[in-house]
């Protein structure tokens, strides 16, 4: 699959975007916040209904050997990676983010194809890395 979204992204004509990570806060609050928590730590008002606990989004960097996650987040966010964590997958919000695609670049140079959004989404995540 990743070579697959490798030569997706070589195929297509979009510069790497650069990301607004203070715009990915605002959609974090507004879509994310009610599971993962405000500050981002998993605790958020719906975990306690889960039969997974939500992440702690702060530590995604330290789970991975100091480095963030990029694909592994945009393709959890996107629904290209799904994830059941009550019964159902987490919500998918690739559908609700499909405006506008753009490029960024994973730690590794790879480039990803995404939504202006998850793209946002993915700065502030980054920027909330302990």
């Amino acid at each position: 699959m990743l070579r697959w979204m490798l030569g997706l992204a070589l195929a297509l004509p979009h510069p790497l975007a650069a990301q607004d990570a203070a715009r990915g806060a605002e959609l974090y609050s507004r879509h994310c916040a009610v599971c993962h928590g405000i500050e981002a730590t998993g605790r958020g008002p719906m975990a306690a209904v889960l039969t997974l606990a939500p992440t702690d989004l702060t530590a995604l960097s330290a789970g991975n050997g100091g480095r963030f996650p990029t694909v592994r987040v945009v393709t959890r966010i996107d629904g290209r990676d799904p994830l059941a964590s009550h019964g159902s997958p987490m919500p998918l919000f690739g559908q609700l983010y499909e405006r506008q695609d753009t490029m960024i670049q994973a730690p590794d140079g790879m480039p990803i194809l995404t939504s202006r959004e998850i793209a946002d989404l993915i700065a502030h995540l980054e920027s909330l890395q302990r």
